[in-house]
Formats: C-alpha cells, sequence, structure tokens
C-alpha cells in the first residue's frame, strides 16, 4: 500500500520520542501507524488464520505482487490482534543502515515499547554501530511476550548489510521477536534457514489470490450482486488479483449493465491499464520495458524466445528478476514462463499504441524462432498472427509436419491456422496445405483440386522436392480413403514407400506419425472394400507401433477400425475391449470424449443393442460426434446401428428409410451393402414378407456370416428350412465366425428342429447358444427369437442356464423395500452444478466448452465430472448420461 501521499509531518516543536532521524528531519507518524482499511474491505477467514501463525514462528513473509492486498491483509491482522505491533513502512528515502535503524527504533518508540536510553539512535545515516544491534536483540530477548514488528514495502530495503544486521536482531533476540515482512520481492534475508527449521510462515501470491467465492463477497461490498459464472470468469480473467477485482468493481458502478461490462471490458483502457503501467512497467529500466512489450504477443515464452524477440541476450536475468520482484511474470516450469494474463492484455494495447506495425514482426520472429526450438501449434499461432502463410506452408513440407496437421492434439483443425489465406500461388507446398485445409473439413472436390494444382507444379518444377513428394502421397491416400477407393489409397501408400528411402533418416524418424497415417488410411480403406484380413494387419501394426503423442491419434483410429472388424465378425466383447483401450489412449494424452468420428461410440452402440441394451444404444449413438469426415466406414456403421434401434423400436418404416440412406464412396463395400440389406430384411420379417425378406439378402450374403444367419432366418421364414440349413452349414465350414454370428445361427437351428418337432434337439442347440450367449450377454437374439423360445426357456434345465442374464431370478425382490433407495438411485444428490455439467454433458459438449458455457475454468469441469462419475458409479461419460437417463436425471 502506497501511503506516501497521506503522510503528515510532526508539527515543529513537538515531543517526538527518539528525537529526530539521522538527517535531522522529524519522524513522520504515518510511517509508523497501521493503515486504515476502506470500507470495501473483504477480510477472509483463511488468510487470518494462516497469518495467525506468524504469533509461533520468528519470522513471517507476506509477499505479493503489487495491489495483491498484502498490506490490507497484514493491516487488518494487526489491528485484531489485540496487543501492540510495531509498523514501518519503508520509502525510497531510507539511506543506509543508520536510517533504517533510527526508523525501525522509532516504531518501537510508537506502538509503546519504548527504546532503553541504553540504546542510542543511530546518528549517522549511512552506518549504525554493531553495539547498538547488540542491546537491542538483548531487551527484546528480555521481553516477557514478544514484540511483534511489521515493515511494509520491504521490497525497498535492497542493502544487503541492512539484511545481515536484521538476521543477527531476529536471531538473538528470540523468542522475544516476531518480525513480519511484507513485501514484493524475496527478501535477502537466508529464508532457507527458517525454511528448513520450520521457523517461518509464508503467504504468497497464489495465497492472497481471491477464490470465486470471495470475489462474489468482495463484489457484494463495491454494491454489485453478480451470478458465480460471472464472477467466476472475472477471476479467471484476473487470476484473482485483488487490485484488478477491485478496480473492475468501482468501474463496473458506474455502467449501466455492471455484468456485461465485467464480461466485455477492455483491460488496456482505465483504472486497471494506468495501475499495471505506473506501478509495474514504469517502475522497470528501458530494457525492461522494452523486453515486457516485445513478450506480450506470447502465450508463454523462455529467454532463449524473449531474446529472438527483442534481439539481444539479457532475456534470462531479466526474467529472472522480474519473477523474483512479483512483477507479474509467472514461472511455467522447465525455464518457462507466462505473463499475468490482465498484465499481457495491457502491454499488448500499448505496443500497438508505442509501435504500430512491430507486433507483426515480432510474431514473424517468433515464428521462425519456434520452428527450431518450440511446438508445431505454437509455430502455427505466431505464424498465421504474422500473415506468413507461404513460410509456414513449407515449414510444413520441408520438415514432413503435414501430417501433425492431423495427429496432433493441440494442432487444432488445419483450416483454423490458414483461415487467412487468400489468393493463388505458384508454391507447391502451399496448394499441399490448402489441400490438407479442405481434406480435414470434408470438402473432398476442393482437397482433390489443390492436390492436383500441386502434383501439375511438381512435375513442372525440374528440382527434386522428396519432402513435398512425401506429403502429397500421405494427403493423397487420406482423400482415397475419404472417397472410399482402395485402389487410389493403394498407390499413394506404394509411391509414399519409394520415397521414404530417399529421406534423411534423423527426419523421417522424428516423424512415425507418417506411416502410422498411411497404414491407417490403407486398413480403413481395406475395410471398406471387405477385405478384413488385409484390414486387420494395417490396422493392428498401427495399435501396436510407436507410442508417441504424434501417433496417438491414428492408434486410436486403428483400434476403433479393429473394433468393428470384430463387431463384423460377431465377436462383440473383443470390440468392446478395443474401443476400451482406445479412450484409454484418449485419457492417457488428455483428448476430450467424444473425439474423432466417433466410429468407437458406434460400435459400443453396436454391442449395447446386441445386448438388448436399447436405450444405451441410442444414448450412445446420441452422444457420439457428428459426421466430422467424409470417411465412409464410420458412415456405414452409424447407418446400421442407427437402423437397428429404430427396429428395436419397431419403427419399421424409419428403420427402412435410415437402411436406404446413400452413403457416398466410388468403390462398393461388401459388409456395408449387407448390413442395410440385413435391416431391410429384418423389417420386412417383421412386417410378416418372409419372400421379400428373402429377396433383400439373396444378392449381399456371400461371405458375410451375419448375413447368411439372416437369410436362413428368412429362408425358414418362408417355409424352406432346407435351404436354412444349408446356408448355416455353409458357415460352420467357414468356421471365421465369433458368439455374435453362432449364437443367432444356433437359434435358427433350433427352430427349424422345432418345426420337424425335435424337442431334443432344440433344447442342445438352445443349451448351446445360452453358454455362448451368456459370455457377452447376447440377449437380443433370444428376444427377437419369436415366441416359439418361450416355452423351452421356461424349462427348468434351460431357464436354469438364463437366469441372471437373460430371465429374471425368481428370488431377486422385484421392487425396492419401502422408504429406501431405488436399485439404481445414487448414493448422494447431485448438486445444482454438478447437474449442469451432466445435461451439457449428454449434449455431447466437450470439457472446454462446457467451461466456457458455465464460466468456469477446465479444472472445475473436471472437478465437477470426477464428482459426477463416483456419485453414478460410472467412469466414463457416455456412462454417465446412460445412467442418469435410467435415474431420470435427465
Amino acid at each position: 500500500m502506497d501511503v506516501a501521499a497521506t503522510e503528515r509531518e510532526v508539527p515543529r516543536g513537538a515531543p517526538v520520542p527518539g528525537g529526530a532521524d539521522p538527517l535531522g528531519d522529524p519522524f513522520l507518524r504515518t510511517r509508523f501507524a497501521v493503515p486504515g482499511r476502506p470500507s470495501t474491505f473483504l477480510r477472509r477467514d483463511r488468510l487470518v488464520e494462516h497469518l495467525g501463525q506468524a504469533l509461533l514462528t520468528p519470522l513471517t513473509v507476506v509477499n505479493g505482487s503489487a495491489g495483491a492486498g498484502k498490506t490490507l491483509l497484514v493491516a487488518d491482522w494487526a489491528a485484531h490482534l489485540g496487543r501492540p505491533v510495531a509498523w514501518l513502512t519503508l520509502d525510497a528515502a531510507v539511506e543506509g543502515p543508520g536510517m533504517f535503524w533510527a526508523q525501525l527504533l522509532q516504531s518501537l518508540n510508537a506502538c509503546g515499547v519504548p527504546v532503553p536510553t541504553a540504546i542510542d539512535f543511530p546518528a549517522d545515516a549511512t552506518r549504525v554501530h554493531h553495539t547498538l544491534l547488540s542491546r537491542l536483540a538483548w531487551e527484546l530477548a528480555g521481553h516477557d511476550r514478544p514484540v511483534t514488528v511489521v515493515i511494509d514495502e520491504f521490497e525497498r530495503m535492497t542493502d544487503p548489510e541492512v539484511a545481515r544486521q536484521l538476521e543477527f536482531v531476529l536471531r538473538h533476540a528470540r523468542p522475544g521477536l516476531r518480525l513480519v515482512l511484507v513485501s514484493r520481492t524475496e527478501p535477502l534475508l537466508p529464508l532457507h534457514r527458517y525454511r528448513l527449521a520450520g521457523e517461518m510462515t509464508e503467504i504468497r501470491d497464489a495465497d492472497l489470490a481471491f477464490t470465486t467465492e470471495e470475489a462474489v463477497e468482495l463484489l457484494e461490498l463495491h454494491g454489485l450482486s453478480l451470478a458465480v459464472p460471472v464472477a467466476g470468469a472475472l477471476v479467471e480473467r484476473t487470476r484473482g488479483w485483488a487490485a484488478g477485482l477491485r478496480l473492475s468493481a468501482l468501474a463496473a458502478r458506474s455502467s449501466p449493465d455492471p455484468e456485461l461490462y465485467l464480461k466485455q471490458f477492455e483491460a488496456g483502457q482505465g483504472t486497471i491499464a494506468d495501475f499495471l503501467l505506473a506501478e509495474v512497467l514504469e517502475r522497470q529500466p528501458p530494457e525492461t520495458q522494452a523486453l515486457l512489450l516485445r513478450i506480450s504477443v506470447l502465450d508463454r515464452f523462455c529467454p532463449g524466445l524473449a531474446d529472438a524477440l527483442t534481439q539481444r541476450r539479457d532475456a534470462a536475468t531479466i526474467l529472472a528478476e522480474l519473477h523474483r520482484a512479483n512483477a507479474f511474470v509467472e514461472d511455467f516450469g522447465h525455464g518457462w514462463y507466462r505473463l499475468h494474463p490482465l498484465f499481457r492484455e495491457i502491454l499488448l494495447v500499448h505496443l500497438r499504441r508505442r509501435a504500430p506495425g512491430l507486433e507483426t514482426e515480432l510474431h514473424r520472429r517468433a515464428a521462425h524462432w519456434l520452428r527450431r526450438s518450440g511446438t508445431l501449434p505454437e509455430m502455427l499461432a505466431h505464424g498465421a498472427a504474422a500473415r506468413d502463410w507461404t513460410y509456414m506452408a513449407r515449414v510444413l513440407v520441408e520438415d514432413l509436419e503435414i501430417g501433425r496437421l492431423f495427429t496432433d492434439p493441440g494442432s487444432g483443425e488445419p483450416v483454423d491456422w490458414f483461415a487467412g489465406m487468400e489468393g493463388e500461388t505458384p508454391d507447391p507446398a502451399t496448394n499441399l496445405v490448402r489441400a490438407a485445409c479442405e481434406l480435414s473439413r470434408s470438402d473432398l472436390d476442393r482437397g482433390l483440386a489443390h492436390l492436383r494444382r500441386a502434383e501439375e507444379q511438381l512435375a513442372s518444377d525440374g528440382r527434386d522436392f522428396p519432402a513435398a513428394r512425401l506429403s502429397w502421397a500421405v494427403l493423397e491416400a487420406l482423400a482415397g480413403r475419404l472417397a472410399g477407393s482402395a485402389g487410389r489409397v493403394e498407390r499413394a501408400t506404394r509411391s509414399a514407400r519409394q520415397l521414404m528411402p530417399r529421406m534423411p533418416s534423423r527426419l523421417l524418424d522424428g516423424h512415425p506419425e507418417l506411416d502410422a497415417l498411411l497404414l491407417t488410411h490403407r486398413g480403413s480403406s481395406a475395410l471398406w472394400a471387405g477385405r478384413f484380413e488385409d484390414a486387420r494387419t494395417d490396422l493392428t501394426a498401427v495399435a501396436r507401433g510407436p507410442r508417441t503423442a504424434s501417433t496417438a491419434l491414428p492408434r486410436m483410429e486403428a483400434l476403433e477400425h479393429l473394433a468393428l472388424v470384430d463387431h463384423l465378425d460377431g465377436r462383440p466383447g473383443a470390440a468392446e475391449r478395443k474401443v476400451f483401450a482406445m479412450t484409454a489412449e484418449a485419457e492417457r494424452y488428455g483428448l476430450a470424449q467424444p473425439w474423432g468420428s466417433g466410429l468407437g461410440q458406434v460400435v459400443l452402440a453396436a454391442v449395447a443393442l446386441g445386448r438388448d441394451d436399447v436405450d444405451r444404444a441410442e444414448a450412445l449413438l446420441a452422444d457420439a460426434p457428428g459426421p466430422r469426415s467424409a470417411d465412409p466406414v464410420p458412415a456405414a456403421a452409424g447407418r446400421a446401428v442407427t437402423a437397428g434401434v429404430l427396429l428395436a423400436r419397431g419403427r419399421t418404416g424409419a428403420a427402412l428409410a435410415v437402411a436406404a440412406r446413400p452413403v457416398p464412396a466410388a468403390g462398393d463395400s461388401p459388409w456395408a451393402q449387407g448390413t442395410a440389406a440385413l435391416v431391410v430384411s429384418e423389417a420386412l420379417l417383421a412386417e410378416g414378407r418372409p419372400d421379400a425378406a428373402v429377396e433383400a439378402l439373396r444378392q449381399v450374403a456371400g461371405d458375410q456370416p451375419l448375413c447368411t444367419v439372416g437369410l436362413a432366418r428368412a429362408h425358414l421364414a418362408a417355409g424352406d428350412p432346407g435351404t436354412a440349413l444349408r446356408l448355416l452349414d455353409g458357415l460352420e465350414a467357414h468356421g471365421r465366425s465369433g458368439p455374435g454370428v453362432a449364437v443367432p445361427a444356433a437359434l435358427v437351428r433350433a427352430q427349424a428342429a422345432a418345426l420337424e418337432g425335435d424337442t431334443a434337439t432344440v433344447r442342445r442347440l438352445l443349451a448351446q447358444a445360452l453358454v455362448e450367449g451368456r459370455r457377452e450377454e447376447l440377449r437380443r437374439p433370444f428376444r427377437s427369437a419369436g415366441p416359439w423360445i418361450d416355452a423351452f426357456l421356461a424349462e427348468p434345465s434351460l431357464r436354469a442356464s438364463a437366469f441372471g442374464w437373460l430371465v429374471p431370478d425368481p428370488e431377486a425382490p422385484d421392487e425396492p423395500a419401502p422408504g429406501g433407495p431405488g436399485p439404481g438411485m445414487p448414493v448422494e444428490e447431485l448438486s445444482e452444478r454438478e447437474r449442469d455439467v451432466l445435461e451439457r454433458l449428454a449434449r455431447a459438449m466437450s470439457t472446454e466448452d462446457i467451461a466456457a458455457d458455465l464460466y468456469v475454468s477446465v479444472n472445475t469441469v473436471k472437478t465437477h465430472l470426477k464428482s459426477v462419475y463416483r456419485k453414478l458409479s460410472v467412469h466414463r461419460r457416455n456412462d454417465a448420461v446412460r445412467r442418469a437417463r435410467e435415474l431420470g436425471l435427465l
């Protein structure tokens, strides 16, 4: 707190204990008075309790930035302490040890702890005799009750000799002295000794920051009653900085809509900017001011990057000093720093006023430095801010970074970085990046047009440009996958393989994502073409490949495609495990769910449908992201499962409409056609039209086990059991399928035996199907088999195999005990904020979107999510939504 403006000199001739200071001037009373608190001061019990430890330790340090509320906190504590406190506020006029100790002795006099006559006040402002220090320490050590001394604005004391003298007195005055230092910087005392001995109480910037709840109370004291989300957003922006909150509140009070003002106020204007510019920026030497202004264009920075912007070599020393001085430069760890967000906003506005046009050049320098030593997203961000599109494109191509536009979780969408790029250029790298942007947003036609243009430019250019050609091949493989053209993908992959040996091994080894992308694209296109074994080989190679951050997304894509292969082979448990492995990868790299194409969730929905959990299947489909790309594989899988859910709901017309929906692709997909035809066949059977059901599947059965079972069932319904059994015999000879095929096949055979009156065979086949079905919880084949099965399942021998998973256990209670919670009710009731998060979770919002919508931090949302999961006894967001729907919470 700056009290210089309120100082009043002691009138001439008035008695002053201890006399004048060493310069002969009267002591100023305000230097020794505990500062008053404004009416808007908020007493924070957690900090007062923390500061109460000062009575138990010799040394207390309250260390924080300008305006953090240090002085007011200690002043309020001192005023309520119930005992005298010697208060000394330093200023720039403290000239040497003699002046300091004279003022300290006077502070003791002023609080009623008279200095004995044996201790003479220093007569020389520049020095103090060691005898004075010894006598003072002896005197204080003899007190029955410790004397509390507060020295405010201690950062003004820069003389190491005074620090050594003060530490001497503190050490030898025990237990009679409790010293409290209020400072913007770390005091020069040997703090490590006191920390190790447990003899020091510390309150730092992070402790002084206001919480959202405290900010609400503070704003109310300023006459503002605001919603918690608005206050939370203000705390997030100011990082709980006391002065920022108070100045914002004062400005908002004069606004006709305070809430809107606090959401939209510009930090670069008004009292906050004036405060920070005067208290922080203008106190710095010119070279430090220049550095602060230039690094305001950076989200984070290290000394090397700061030097690149200032074109000097002193950033390391300056940044360390700024951090030590609590000058709104925060240590980000591992040698990186960041500016306080409000301070950064203000500095950026000041930079634009002081040096118009410099900001673009600074972004360009940052992009060039980050290419060598930073991260791709940061390089792209600064390159985009500098609008240096050609440079960015050439970096992406020459450094083989083109693949990371699709695999780096922090890179965002390629189109986001290059949204401002306009006009055509003769540079092939630029056209390759344009192609990547278009393909990333599913515009296949535009993406292919740019690829063709880049290909022509590379062909006409006489120079050898293997990096550009390899980048082209990777994008061409993606285009072929999106187009459903396995041949195009194969040709592009072959071309890439021929180019890779020509690249420097160091460069290629640093980009394992390129091979992962090529294999993923080829595996996906092979899956689309119905070549399951080829697909499994490529996709397994990706899933088992290098476990790096750049290959995380291809590995996850490979796992969900492998899950689809397992599902189509009738192995729901294996499919589910692969999706869970994919989810574990996502959590490992901090990726929000749902992500990507949603194929994994579609597979889980298919598994849920096979288990007759139609509600869960529907919830998973609703929670899956919308079509993010033109990839035909997730589109066809989603179409089949959606139609299956509609069939399970009895909406045959809607199911037929969905099944007839085309999936654009250059090549045919046997399994996509087969799953659509299977839906049509089942719908026709439900309508009592078995002959039409047979025709729907006759042309597509082939090497598709599920379709073969469906066709056999249709033939049986049409009165042709012989053909049905011959189809199933051929299926058994194939020997590839899992329980998802074996169980419905056994049920068709059992129904045929039932029609022949062969009950022994029926029971044998049903027993076999129950064993297989129980392992995978395959309820739907049994429940859709028809009424003929009910009598057999009622028999004791078969019913025993169906207890607990297919038919209710007769010993299990049907209803909960009166007055008790229902079997599915959470143990603890969800809070209102947890319900808010849950509702947005059900709308498939990401964690970041929920945080933005509720005006809270991402970490706050994560905390609420953990609590929701715990209360609902689940571990994933999809399960939380399903559970909440079951409980009627949504």
